[in-house]
Order: structure tokens, then C-alpha cells, then sequence
């Protein structure tokens, strides 16, 4: 399973090239970081590694990725709907039943460290329970390719470093796992690079 960028290059009409020329390969196992500063393209290359989006030049093969899962900078929940729920929901599309959901997902929720806000409804929780809730919902999808936007910004130390090491282990676990971060923390947990500031 993996990832292969073939000379990839994206520009959105009329403005400049975001990036050029880009030959990577994300393979499983592996958690790699996308740098550099804002406004260089990172989030767009997400895109296109998740196929929502075309380049603008070059290839992207997908090969061996079924399932995909993206975590957006800003975390989008249903305001009335608890933690809990948003984390069972994907457990049971995968045909676990509710109860072996539930406990799965509340073991989701330890590692991210939200135990106590399972019945927080997610208008309830603060911008960083938030993203955390959004992190192990995607977990529980037991994604292929795991795309996160900036997983640490909101975050204190101690959460940004759980969500580090748990997205390690996802990895550990065989999924391919790719974050855009400006966090040096965070990009110092990943496996591999890559800065986009010289394309």
C-alpha cells in the first residue's frame, strides 16, 4: 500500500505555482510531515494525495488505498450529538455492534485523553477536545491513508504529545499517515519530511 507523487505541481487559476516538481512516496507504516510556512501549499497537497483534487501537472497514484480518512484544521461535529456518539458511529458502519462499539470507543477516547467528556454533547467541548474528538473518530474509521491539518494548533504540550504518539502507533498498525504541521514537536514524532518552503 502506498503513495507515489510523480513530478506533482499545483497553482489555482491566476495566481502563482504553489509547488513543483514534487517525487515522493508514502508508503505504510510511515507518518510524514508536510512543512513549511503558510500559504505554501500543504493543505492543497492533502488534497491532492486524497484525490479531491487534481494537479495542476505531474501524477498521483494511489495504490492499495481504499478507505481515507481527513481531519481538517478547524474540527466540524454535530452540535447536539455526545463524544461518544461521534466516535461510535463509524465503529458501527464497520459492523461492530453497539456495545462492542461503545467500549472501542470509549478506549478511543482515553488515548486521546477525552474519558471524561463521553457524554459531552460536541457543542459542549472546548476548541482542543474538539480536535481530539475529531483525531480519534478518524481512528476508529481504521483508515488506509490518514490525512491531518494541523493537529497540534490548538493544543496544549502534554495533548499535542498524546496525539503524536498515537498517531504513530496508527501507523504502527499499517496505515499510511500524513501531517501538515508548523509544530516542530509535532514534526519531530513523524518518521519523515517533507518541506514544501523550496518547491
Amino acid at each position: 500500500m502506498r503513495v507515489t507523487l510523480h513530478g506533482v505541481g499545483h497553482r489555482f487559476v491566476g495566481d502563482d505555482w504553489l509547488f513543483r516538481g514534487i517525487d515522493a512516496e508514502f508508503r505504510r507504516g510511515t507518518v510524514t510531515a508536510l512543512t513549511g510556512p503558510s500559504g505554501c501549499g500543504k493543505s492543497t497537497l492533502l488534497a491532492l494525495v486524497a484525490a479531491s483534487l487534481g494537479p495542476s501537472e505531474g501524477r498521483v497514484d494511489r495504490t492499495g488505498v481504499r478507505r481515507t480518512a481527513w481531519v481538517f484544521q478547524n474540527p466540524h461535529g454535530v452540535a447536539r450529538r455526545t463524544a461518544l456518539d461521534h466516535v461510535v458511529l463509524p465503529l458501527l458502519a464497520r459492523d461492530h455492534g453497539r456495545p462492542e462499539a461503545e467500549g472501542l470507543a470509549r478506549d478511543l477516547l482515553d488515548r486521546f485523553g477525552l474519558s471524561t467528556v463521553g457524554t459531552r454533547p460536541f457543542a459542549h467541548l472546548s476548541g482542543g477536545e474538539a480536535q481530539r474528538l475529531m483525531l480519534a473518530r478518524a481512528v476508529a474509521t481504521a483508515p488506509d491513508l490518514l490525512l491531518v491539518d494541523e493537529p497540534t494548533a490548538q493544543l496544549d504540550p502534554t495533548s499535542a504529545a498524546t496525539v503524536s504518539t498515537t498517531l504513530g502507533h496508527l501507523a504502527a498498525s499499517g496505515s499510511i499517515v500524513l501531517v501538515a504541521t508548523h509544530d516542530p514537536a509535532a514534526r519531530r514524532a513523524c518518521h519523515a519530511e517533507l518541506d514544501l518552503a523550496a518547491r
